[in-house]
């Protein structure tokens, strides 16, 4: 990955920003842009801490692979970013590229994001870059070092009975702490499929992710009342442009009043 710089990104100049519709909240994620070097990180997380917008509901962003992504899912309020480590997934990214666009944000939560990887390095890489959680396609063959979320078919999540086999037999692998991704697969989901969804959420961390829009994101907040969300970043149309339309207005709709 090549040396991020202010040069980088110039639309990221004081004029730019000036322009930004969420100026007041995201601001103090772009300035490092034009300063050429990454602010500390206590300065960045005390005026996060003062700037950033509130959010209905926890919000995580996976496939983050470039700094438009990073520094504005951070600004704009989500509590991590979701780096896809593990070459046998699409759009995967080195170590080194984490770390690269960790050093430009700070108070969010940084998670690696597996397939096949062996748990030996999964931990090295949690190690390596500093992870604090891990987002698994397939259950581990031995502990993780960290807090997991796994993802699992809705047809399990929503069955009670192998719902609470998977319980029963996926805690003790993970000791640090265990959470499910359900990926829905249509925007308008069935009343019967919310209220599977609903009671799976009061026995373990659930997080929803896939078909999740503005219009729908309300409604399933309501009816399933999850752990939070994870939204899909994406790639940038050339360095430092990218549209974010689509993000942007889940984001507003989860705004809090």
């Amino acid at each position: 990955m090549a040396k991020i710089t202010a040069d980088t990104y110039p639309q990221f100049s004081a004029a730019g920003l000036s322009r930004t519709k969420y100026m007041p909240r995201i601001a103090i994620a772009q300035i490092p842009y034009f300063r050429a070097s990454p602010i500390p990180n206590w300065l960045s997380r005390l005026l996060s801490i003062l700037l950033l917008m509130a959010l209905l509901t926890s919000v995580l962003v996976r496939g983050i692979n470039n700094l438009s992504d990073a520094r504005y899912c951070a600004g704009m309020g989500a509590d991590g970013l979701i780096f896809t480590l593990d070459p046998a997934l699409p759009g995967a990214v080195d170590a080194a590229t984490v770390k690269e666009l960790a050093g430009w944000v700070a108070g969010v939560e940084l998670i690696g994001e597996f397939d096949e990887m062996p748990v030996s390095e999964i931990n090295r890489l949690v190690e390596e870059c500093g992870l604090q959680r891990v987002l698994l396609h397939q259950r581990p063959e031995a502990p993780l070092s960290v807090p997991a979320l796994l993802h699992a078919p809705l047809f399990l999540i929503t069955s009670n009975s192998l719902r609470n086999e998977m319980l029963l037999h996926y805690s003790p692998i993970f000791p640090a702490g265990l959470g499910v991704a359900a990926s829905l697969d249509m925007n308008d989901l069935p009343e019967a499929r919310q209220e599977a969804l609903a009671e799976a959420a009061t026995q373990f961390p659930l997080w929803l992710s896939g078909a999740i829009t503005a219009e729908n994101v309300g409604n399933l907040l309501s009816a399933i009342q999850p752990a939070g969300l994870i939204l899909q970043g994406g790639n940038e149309i050339k360095p430092g442009l990218r549209d974010f339309d689509e993000l942007e207005a889940v984001f507003e709709a989860l705004e809090e009043e």
